[in-house]
């Protein structure tokens, strides 16, 4: 059990930025991302290829001291493998979490990139789990796995408008 527990901290480790991410404000977005942090509002970032949307989210996870966990959507990610499966190892099935609950186990920031690009029913996934909730507490992974809780609004996702699947 130790051993397993060590390994989920070393996951969120790497997660973790250790120098500051150089990132000029260009008007009020770093106090508009704080204010929707403390309040935990999910953010939408929308631009186009290049004009620093990642870097942006890099440095805020870096001034708020938070690890950033990043999933580069695509039309063949599932709800699956954001949330995690059960796997075979050896005799014993084993839950591994996916990038979306280590996100919340750990308090991290999960950044969505091109989430537009993401399957409809994933995209139904996050949109369920991004709602406002009261219950914003360490939140079980069978949980999130069956869509009984919500995320606690620590989301970040990102668009580039001239994407190839205009929703």
């Amino acid at each position: 059990m130790a051993a397993n527990q060590e390994t989920v901290e070393q996951a969120i480790e790497k997660h973790v930025i250790t120098r500051e991410p150089y990132y000029l404000p260009v008007e009020d977005e770093v106090e508009l991302f704080e204010a929707a942090y403390l309040t935990k509002l999910p953010v939408m970032l929308k631009g186009p290829t290049g004009c620093g949307k990642t870097r942006f989210i890099e440095y805020m996870a870096w001034r708020l001291n938070r690890p950033l966990v990043t999933v580069a959507c695509h039309e063949d990610l599932s709800a699956t493998d954001l949330v995690g499966r059960f796997l075979l190892e050896g005799d014993e099935t084993v839950w591994h979490d996916g990038p979306l609950t280590t996100a919340v186990k750990h308090g991290a920031i999960c950044y969505l990139d091109e989430v537009v690009e993401a399957r409809k029913d994933t995209i139904v996934l996050i949109h369920r789990l991004s709602k406002r909730s009261q219950r914003s507490e360490a939140i079980d992974a069978s949980a999130i796995h069956q869509s009984r809780v919500r995320l606690p609004a620590r989301a970040a996702r990102s668009r580039n408008p001239y994407s190839r699947r205009q929703r």
